[in-house]
Formats: structure tokens, sequence, C-alpha cells
């Protein structure tokens, strides 16, 4: 199955890979956060951890990709998403016990990135709010069925299909936070 029931070691496995990228990246001033489905209790999801480092300076990016080509990461730009950087493990590179084993999508964005601020608002939101993440898993599980459960075609359908959802959780969690709850 593409979608799965939310699994208590995903929150493990990010943890398992934010080991490794901390140590990684040493001493530079980072954060690393975990996001997306995986990140949200109770919500199924695709069993893959989506990650952002996220940095504060411009400067630093430089060092954060050199730190990251040395672990076999290879920066392949923003994919269509201003101040989203994109980074995947190099193609026949020394196997690694974790980054090899556990499934997830690297992404470097600045601390001011519109991507990351959505990434971190909407996961938090579902976090909150168990009716918006059943609304939420609903329709992950619609678009996986109408996907006949291929990946390709899941993505492409989600992007259309789910992005009146987030884009209306974003605006509720915006309401929520000035509200008070």
């Amino acid at each position: 199955m593409l979608i799965q029931e939310y699994q208590e070691h995903w929150r493990e496995d990010f943890q398992a890979i934010r080991a490794v990228l901390a140590d990684a990246l040493g001493n530079l001033p980072v954060t690393i956060e975990h996001i997306g489905s995986t990140a949200v209790p109770g919500l199924a999801a695709k069993p893959i951890i989506d990650i952002d480092v996220v940095y504060a300076r411009n400067e630093e990016f430089g060092k954060i990709s050199a730190k990251l080509e040395r672990i076999a990461y290879v920066h392949h730009g923003n994919q269509g998403i201003p101040q989203r950087e994109v980074f995947k493990r190099r193609s026949g590179a020394e196997r690694h016990a974790i980054l090899d084993a556990l499934a997830h999508h690297l992404y470097v964005c600045p601390i001011d990135s519109e991507e990351l601020r959505r990434h971190i608002v909407l996961r938090n939101y579902l976090r909150e709010h168990a009716p918006a993440r059943i609304e939420y898993q609903h329709l992950k599980y619609t678009i996986a069925e109408e996907a006949r459960q291929d990946r390709k075609k899941y993505a492409a359908l989600k992007e259309v299909r789910a992005r009146e959802f987030v884009e209306r959780s974003i605006v509720e969690a915006g309401r929520a936070k000035t509200n008070g709850g």
C-alpha cells in the first residue's frame, strides 16, 4: 500500500536520520525539523520521512551543502519551489546503515522561507486539530485509490487535489493562532 497507517517508529526513524545529519553538519547553526505527514502522530502517510534543515544566514548554505556532500548527498536545486533546496543521496555511494535504510526526503531552507513556514504551520495545525487530520487522511487514501497505488500518479493528483485542503488549513491555523486557540 502506498499510504500506511501512522507508525510510531517514524518518530524514531527521524531521530536516527537527524542524529547522522547533526553529526555531519557539526557546529553549523542549523535546526533539523521533521515535517510532512510522518511528523503528525495519528496521520496515515507514505512511509517517507520529510526533513528540513534550517539555517539563518545565507552564507551558511554553501557550508551546509559541502558537509552534506561529504555524506553522499547531491544538491538537486529547488525543483520549482523557491527557498527549498533538494538534496538526494548520490547513486553508487557507499551504503550507509541509516541514510540508505530509511526512506527520506531532505530539504535545506533559510529560516525566512515561505515553504518552510508552510511546512511548520501545516504540521502543527494537523497535530493539534483532529478533524483536519482525519479529513486530510481521508483525502490521501482517496487519492491513493484513484492513483491505483501508483506513486507518480499519486504525487501528481495530490499536488492538485490536496492544494485546496493545505491552503485552507494554513488559513485556519492563522485564525486559530489569532484567536488564541
